[in-house]
């Protein structure tokens, strides 16, 4: 009878040892995947993608922002160009593109911004990208941590909604990088 009731209590205590681990396994395993998923903040389609849309707040007393990319990557063997976007945020979204004419940098809204086939295009902030979007007429300011949906629009891939984050950009960083 003893004995009985030690092999019962070692096959639970097994079995509960076992239950632990994979519940463990289970809990780092989710921890992981949601951890990972905080911190990708890309989007795809088709050969396209998306990586890190931003936004820098907007300044007072303007009714304007930009938006902007880590990069936008055309990994096809295809040319496709972005040519729209909007947003509820803003009354319209225009495509940009900036060049220095001197010592001034000049910004003027161009119909498409084309994305070669195996090519990145910079479109990030601080002179360090050709393009940008320019949300106007924003219905309110954008600050610091808010996020937003926004709609592109490419000629060959199709539409595509980003959510969009709002940051204040790290000093003398124009590639922009989220913190941690």
């Amino acid at each position: 009878m003893q004995m009985n009731k030690l092999v019962a209590c070692q096959h639970r205590s097994k079995t509960g040892l076992i239950a632990g681990v994979i519940f463990s396994s289970l809990l780092l395993g989710g921890l992981a995947l949601s951890f990972n998923l905080a911190h990708a903040h890309d989007f795809k389609l088709g050969d396209l993608l998306i990586d890190h849309p931003y936004a820098t707040p907007s300044l007072a007393g303007t009714r304007n922002g930009s938006v902007y990319f880590k990069g936008l990557r055309n990994r096809g063997g295809q040319a496709d160009r972005l040519i729209a976007a909007k947003s509820v945020v803003a009354e319209r979204v225009e495509l940009h593109q900036m060049q220095m004419d001197g010592t001034i940098m000049r910004m003027r809204e161009v119909p498409a911004i084309e994305l070669p086939a195996r090519t990145e295009v910079n479109l990030r902030h601080g002179g360090a990208g050709t393009h940008h979007l320019m949300l106007q007429g924003l219905k309110q300011p954008l600050k610091d941590g808010d996020r937003f949906d926004l709609e592109l629009v490419f000629e060959k891939a199709g539409t595509r909604k980003v959510n969009v984050w709002v940051q204040t950009p790290r000093a003398g960083n124009a590639s922009h990088t989220h913190p941690h």
